[in-house]
């Protein structure tokens, strides 16, 4: 899917055709999209490959006026609510359009289109630069956001750790980390690209862009070091209830335990009395009365002892 947009009177408007100054959102793009890409836009086939490779590391790399940049935005899976992964989205600068193509639609840039970006009304597709950082920057204040939702769905499972014996939250929790995971990975190699956009000229012939490039590095900073912590912090827990979980386990096996050894305690009186061979008291009258209270008064009394041993 390929889209045209411009800013007009401070609003983002669809266009049918291109123009100069537009902005050219593609997302997942057939053969005939990339091979319009490749002959009208001049999008170097190899790089367009690169950009559409979902295990694309984050790259910087510019020639003349042209700059093309690869980071990785943070999304969640399609196939597990709480599992999240990182998908990269490819920045091409030209002189006079901008293209961003990803292979799938990504909030990031979603909320550009929706108009729920940061410092909106400074956005204008035609400051090419300056979408650039901006939209880096609401993909460093997108991994803080992510952030807090793992961090407060980390906190929901832990608290129904405390009595269980199954694996399922230790499961939930993993996914977590390996989301986060994904997140240290990105955010490391974005902030590579960001060093290295800030020696480049492209921000130094812009001066007003310094300061929210500073910003965009800042924020990236933030991200990694909160996934750096979320993630410490998560591997004690994880290891911590994994104990807990043990020491349930343990728990529901010694009740089990217990329980089986009373209940035996009626199957071997009963067991022994049920011979076909002489037995006490099998001609008094009120022999298996007396039986049936010593059977309970043994299963009474060891029950009591395993009790006081906290085994039961």
């Amino acid at each position: 899917m390929i889209d045209f947009y411009i800013t007009r009177d401070k609003e983002l408007v669809k266009l049918n055709e291109f123009e100069n100054g537009a902005w050219i959102n593609v997302v997942d793009p057939s053969a005939e999209e990339k091979a319009l890409l490749i002959d009208r836009f001049n999008v170097d086939p190899t790089i367009l490959e690169d950009a559409l490779d979902p295990e694309e590391s984050p790259r910087y790399e510019y020639e003349d006026e042209d700059t093309f940049i690869i980071i990785n935005v943070p999304i969640k899976s399609k196939d597990d609510d709480e599992f999240y992964e990182t998908i990269p989205l490819a920045i091409f600068h030209f002189k006079n359009y901008i293209i961003t193509v990803c292979i799938s639609e990504d909030t990031v840039l979603e909320k550009f289109l929706k108009g729920k970006t940061n410092k909106s009304k400074d956005f204008y597709t035609q400051y090419k630069t300056r979408f650039i950082l901006q939209i880096l920057q609401n993909t460093s204040n997108e991994y803080l956001r992510n952030l807090k939702i793992l961090e407060k769905l980390s906190d929901r499972i832990t608290t129904n750790v405390k009595d269980s014996i199954e694996n399922k939250e230790l499961l939930s929790l993993l996914k977590i980390e390996k989301s986060l995971v994904y997140f240290a990975t990105s955010l490391r190699g974005n902030e590579k690209v960001l060093e290295r956009l800030l020696r480049h000229h492209l921000i130094k012939n812009y001066p007003e862009d310094s300061d929210l490039l500073e910003d965009v590095i800042t924020d990236n900073k933030q991200a990694l070091e909160m996934t750096s912590l979320y993630t410490d912090i998560l591997s004690s827990t994880m290891e911590t209830y994994a104990s807990i979980i043990s020491n349930n386990q343990n728990d529901a096996m010694k009740i089990l335990t217990s329980i089986t050894f009373v209940m035996s305690i009626p199957t071997i009186v009963s067991g022994i009395w049920g011979m076909n061979v002489w037995v006490p008291m099998q001609d008094k009258p009120f022999g298996f009365l007396i039986i049936m209270a010593v059977i309970v008064l043994l299963t009474v009394l060891v029950a009591y002892l395993l009790r006081k041993l906290r085994m039961l």
